[in-house]
């Protein structure tokens, strides 16, 4: 491959992941700042790897290296922090009224704020799976956990948040009863 179809491939390969690898990593760091380095020297690296040798697996590769960079940089800072906010991105096909809007926004909202309940490895596994669209062995591949294993924590951790939400809206549907 030359150098100009090269260029063209980091740059694609950068507008399709920058803002998903800012994400897992701000995930991951707690800061934003520390995030855009991590994302930045992730695709260094991959300007230094032959196309070939990533091309394939290019997700799988960029979300690996950036996880291991954001967590070198912890250890090297004596830090975890797993606890900032995460921008959920959605497109709606169509319109739709703006009750419907702010209806799901709430549940999305109430959706992140039980997930951040959950243990950091179930956390990120759901993240992967759910925000960044990945199968089970591309997690298996990024968070060296086996593809089982990442099953099982993607399975306990939804069925975590599925159980929390009916609480949520057995004891909502009880209040409502009482107010009226």
């Amino acid at each position: 491959m030359n150098s100009s179809n090269q260029g063209d491939w980091i740059r694609s390969v950068l507008a399709q992941y920058e803002g998903p690898l800012t994400r897992y990593a701000v995930r991951i760091t707690g800061d934003m700042e520390q995030a855009r380095d991590v994302v930045q020297d992730t695709f260094l690296r991959l300007c230094s790897q032959k196309p070939s040798r990533v091309r394939d697996h290019v997700a799988q590769w960029l979300f690996t290296v950036c996880r291991n960079r954001a967590l070198d940089l912890l250890r090297k800072e004596k830090r975890m922090n797993f606890n900032s906010e995460v921008e959920l991105e959605a497109q709606p096909a169509s319109q739709p009224a703006v009750s419907t809007i702010l209806e799901q926004k709430e549940q999305v909202g109430e959706i992140l704020r039980l997930l951040e309940t959950l243990p950091s490895n179930q956390q990120e596994v759901i993240r992967l799976r759910f925000q960044n669209d990945f199968s089970y062995r591309e997690i298996s591949a990024v968070t060296d956990l086996s593809v089982s294993n990442v099953g099982f924590l993607i399975h306990t951790g939804l069925k975590a948040i599925r159980r929390k939400l009916n609480a949520l809206s057995r004891s909502r549907h009880t209040f409502m009863r009482r107010v009226k």
